[in-house]
């Protein structure tokens, strides 16, 4: 909302019919006595005859009615699409089985073709793509819980064994025999090191790098490791690895000299896609969280592509670092906003120096 504090920048959203500044003001039209959204179809008004005003009731108050059209004063069309699929989401969430697609559409009150349109919008992945992700945390949460394997598959929504072990390696990052038991069996070797930043913390499976943390000791660095894998072997890294630790430390001071080191990539498909989007930014560029959502195909995801940012568990290899905030400031970053500007400045002075 901060983007349309004077009124050069509402006129210019007025003007543009933006309606990413529906919600942050109205505007009133004198010749017509109404008030609208800014992104109102109507025809365009003079700019003599354009007030702003902050509210639905400041408008109502200053003489203006709602326009027909774009009715300001209700729920704009986002938060409608935001309801139905909010709404398709609960189904998904509570039903012991798969909901089709017609069923959710109806609960949604739209088409087929609109809801899986709308729902990808929204969302950034299409309703098979949630309602199996939603599944698959079903299975995480089940998995501890039951006796078997095959009690939680299916009390989870999995209705074939089959389908569940063809995919339950990639989703879990393990078996699920080890996923039960907090993955108990699979080793982990880690080590710390110093870097300009301060500490890392590099640790590696079989696939490989599965984190790459940053922090300013080590003992903080290795209970977050413990948190994420309260029962992998977790082993000290040898010689061999210790030449590992120092690639990610050359790699952290120096970006672009690259990481040639295998990825061990654990997450939900739309934060495969976020990370996908952010490992294509070069080093010394920067992206919005808007544009990053608009890369992937989800342009209203922009919160989700946040989050997921937030979730990024590879420092650096996965360069959240480079995502900004739409008028350009730092938003928070989960190692550090000083590390944040620290690294961008480095890349930044590296590209101008190559110019």
């Amino acid at each position: 909302m901060a983007g349309f504090t004077t009124e050069e920048e509402r006129w210019d959203a007025v003007a543009r019919r933006d309606g990413a500044a529906d919600g942050a003001f109205y505007y009133s039209v004198r010749t017509t006595g109404v008030y609208c959204r800014p992104s109102c179809g109507s025809r365009p008004a003079r700019r003599e005859n354009v007030g702003f005003h902050l509210t639905c009731a400041d408008a109502e108050r200053a003489g203006f009615r709602p326009c027909k059209r774009c009715r300001p004063n209700e729920a704009g069309l986002a938060e409608q699409y935001a309801a139905a699929v909010a709404k398709a989401c609960r189904l998904m969430e509570n039903a012991d089985a798969m909901a089709d697609l017609d069923a959710l559409a109806a609960v949604a009150g739209m088409s087929r073709f609109h809801f899986h349109r709308v729902f990808r919008a929204t969302t950034g992945v299409t309703p098979k793509a949630y309602a199996d992700a939603r599944r698959w945390q079903r299975v995480r949460e089940e998995l501890p819980r039951r006796r078997t394997v095959t009690e939680a598959i299916y009390d989870a929504g999995f209705n074939s064994s089959g389908r569940f072990y063809e995919k339950s390696a990639e989703a879990l990052g393990m078996t699920p025999t080890d996923f039960r038991a907090g993955g108990q069996h699979v080793a982990i070797r880690f080590a710390c090191g110093e870097c300009s930043l301060g500490m890392v913390l590099v640790a590696a499976t079989e696939k490989g790098l599965c984190a790459i943390l940053l922090g300013n000791d080590a003992p903080t660095l290795r209970r977050e490791l413990e948190e994420r894998f309260p029962r992998a072997r977790l082993l000290p890294g040898d010689r061999d690895f210790q030449r590992t630790l120092a690639q990610v430390v050359s790699f952290v001071e120096m970006p672009r000299m690259g990481l040639d080191l295998p990825l061990d990539v654990r997450g939900t498909a739309f934060q495969q896609r976020v990370w996908q989007a952010l490992r294509a930014i070069p080093a010394g560029s920067r992206a919005t969280y808007r544009e990053i959502a608009e890369r992937i195909g989800a342009p209203k995801a922009v919160r989700a592509v946040a989050q997921a940012c937030a979730a990024n568990a590879l420092a650096v290899a996965i360069p959240c670092h480079r995502v900004v905030r739409q008028d350009g400031a730092l938003a928070g970053y989960r190692w550090g906003v000083e590390r944040k500007r620290a690294l961008l400045e480095r890349e930044t002075a590296v590209s101008l120096g190559e110019r």
